[in-house]
């Protein structure tokens, strides 16, 4: 029969776990030996239970103290960068790293009866309580700041993007974003700031011997009578911490109610009229070491900027929500100038990529978490959208396409007067993703709302939008209405980012032909010399099946419901993918023959140096790869 051994990480646990609790169950073995001979010294002046209640009282004003100044300083460490805030995160964790009684003499230096504030409040800042909570805050601060500074690290900045579009202030969406979202790591940092506070000792001792907390009482027992009448204290030291620890275990697992069975309001459609303002920008800027330099003139209310990933389309967006600041940004939308105004202050909806949706919070209070949000509107959008349902549900119990929704619902309870949409379609299921992009598009319609889509899929971008804006490395490659950017792109670059899938090389020749491997095609350009080389494209569709000039071979055949996507093989190596009604016949291996109508094939010239266009003369090469 086979055996299992012990594993060697619950070895090690046990090992270590051992000697946290057998000092401890010493202890009650020996206290409960002798609780009969235990005389309290509670009737004393600065007895046991006199100096408990001055530890309880000092650490909770300490940790009162150190949560009011510590968390903001924990929110700030996490927000800042640089050197400085490295500095800082250094010597806020001193006084974990020193001795605690160097930690009293430090502040013996501050606050001693000789010092400047020491003369100014008469020695009141030693051999009192209130030294006693100088003392307990210099040590168990970095509790707090560090645990908060982690904390707020570990928060999604989106959210703050998102309540700054929704009208919250600096100051609101500290309070109401970054608390509520690190609140778990803030309340470990207090529950850890007090218990040290509670058992401080060294500090204490040199800056404030008396009155006695519990901790200089202890050893004032010990030093005075011995071991045993050190029994007492430590078991209520004991004992007070183990409940602290139980209560603070208890209220942080203890959840909210659920609040059920509440009525949404009415709901009221938004106010239709004219459709939305349209929108212009001017923008430039530098991130790291990303150029960004993109203009666009108004010519329609409905803007799709289109580019692979990494081109800048999000930092333009973020431009245009005032969430990211440029070196020269010029925003316009009607007759409102946006580039001066925080983005609280713009009006507009945002859906970011992630949805963005505050943790803990249900969907109502998400969709009406903005500063102006009209609830009858919000309950609208919730109908109209289809989750009027899940209005008490939280996020963590939404699927990723009902979290847009709500994202979606949240941004139009404002009426904003710009919605900047980024990337709402990506990571979602095909049904559900098509779902949602003709529920955008119906929203286009009902509400004539100004909107810029950011997306890479050319299909989205010609569904949700009248002008496209392609975008590469941060530089505008093409700009105009819909019908005109997709029918006649004006680069190799721009067709490839509008799903181009024929783009090879070629060659002018003397009669004005396209020559392509070994094949020479007629096309309508003239005006191209002899020898240009030059980039050639044809769409899918526009290539013709049977009773053509040029045979082919099939290569592969996708069969769809609606159509046959066929890879085939020309002579001298050309290959094409064309779309036409399904051809079952047309199995890998036949032959067939195909016509390239002249006026399907778009051609660009290319600027090559001479060696390159030596290379590429011979023969066409597909540029896909």
């Amino acid at each position: 029969m086979r055996t299992r051994g012990i594993s060697p990480l619950v070895g090690l646990s046990v090992l270590l776990l051992a000697y946290l609790i057998v000092p401890i169950i010493a202890f009650v073995v020996r206290f409960t030996g002798q609780v009969g001979g235990i005389t309290a010294q509670e009737s004393q002046p600065g007895g046991l239970f006199a100096s408990l209640m001055v530890s309880m009282e000092t650490a909770s004003v300490a940790t009162v103290v150190i949560a009011v100044l510590g968390t903001p300083l924990g929110y700030l460490l996490a927000r800042a960068h640089g050197r400085v805030r490295d500095l800082i995160g250094v010597l806020v964790q001193l006084p974990l790293a020193m001795p605690p009684l160097v930690a009293g003499i430090l502040l013996i230096y501050l606050v001693g009866p000789y010092t400047f504030l020491g003369q100014l409040f008469h020695g009141a800042l030693t051999e009192s309580r209130v030294g006693i909570v100088l003392a307990q805050i210099f040590v168990a601060a970095p509790f707090l700041i560090v645990s908060a500074r982690s904390a707020f690290a570990a928060v999604e900045p989106s959210y703050d993007d998102v309540a700054a579009t929704l009208g919250h202030t600096r100051l609101s969406r500290f309070l109401r974003v970054w608390l509520p979202v690190a609140a778990p790591g803030i309340s470990a940092g207090l529950l850890l700031a007090w218990l040290r506070a509670f058992g401080e000792f060294g500090a204490t001792v040199i800056l404030a011997y008396h009155p006695y907390t519990l901790p200089v009482f202890t050893f004032v027992q010990f030093g005075a009578a011995g071991l045993t009448t050190t029994l007492l204290p430590v078991a209520v030291a004991l004992a007070g911490a183990f409940v602290v620890l139980t209560l603070t275990g208890v209220i942080s697992r203890a959840r909210l109610p659920r609040r059920r069975g509440a009525h949404l309001p009415s709901p009221k459609p938004p106010a239709t009229g004219e459709p939305g303002p349209p929108l212009g920008f001017d923008l430039a800027a530098r991130f790291g070491g990303f150029d960004l330099r993109v203009t666009y003139q108004p010519s329609g209310r409905r803007l799709a900027l289109l580019g692979a990933s990494g081109s800048g389309k999000t930092i333009t967006l973020r431009l245009l929500a005032g969430l990211a600041t440029g070196s020269s940004t010029t925003v316009r939308l009607g007759q409102q100038e946006l580039s001066g105004l925080p983005p609280e202050a713009r009006n507009v909806g945002y859906l970011p990529q992630d949805s963005a949706l505050l943790p803990r919070l249900p969907v109502w209070r998400q969709v009406t978490f903005g500063v102006d949000a009209d609830p009858a509107l919000a309950a609208y959008w919730l109908s109209h959208l289809g989750i009027e349902n899940l209005a008490h549900r939280r996020p963590e119990g939404l699927s990723g396409g009902q979290r847009r929704r709500v994202a979606l619902a949240r941004a139009l309870a404002r009426q904003p007067r710009l919605l900047l949409l980024d990337e709402p379609s990506t990571g979602l299921d095909t049904p559900v993703r098509d779902q949602l992009r003709r529920e955008l598009r119906n929203l286009q319609r009902e509400t004539g709302l100004t909107t810029v889509l950011v997306t890479h899929d050319p299909a989205e971008a010609a569904l949700l939008a009248d002008d496209v804006v392609i975008i590469a490395d941060g530089r505008l490659l093409q700009a105009g209405l819909r019908a005109r950017v997709f029918s006649h792109p004006t680069s190799p670059q721009a067709a490839r980012l509008l799903g181009a899938t024929n783009l090879l090389a070629g060659q002018i020749s003397a009669s004005g032909d396209l020559r392509t491997g070994g094949l020479s095609i007629p096309t309508n350009r003239r005006d191209l010399p002899e020898g240009t080389m030059v980039t050639w494209s044809i769409h899918p569709e526009h290539i013709r099946i049977d009773g053509g000039d040029y045979p082919a071979e099939v290569i592969d055949r996708i069969g769809l419901p609606a159509h046959d996507d066929l890879t085939l093989l020309l002579s001298g190596g050309v290959e094409l993918t064309a779309r036409t009604a399904p051809h079952p016949e047309l199995v890998p291996g036949r032959t067939c023959s195909i016509d390239l109508p002249p006026n399907a094939i778009t051609i660009w010239p290319v600027d090559l140096s001479p060696d390159e266009a030596s290379a590429r003369r011979a023969e066409a090469v597909d540029i896909t790869s």
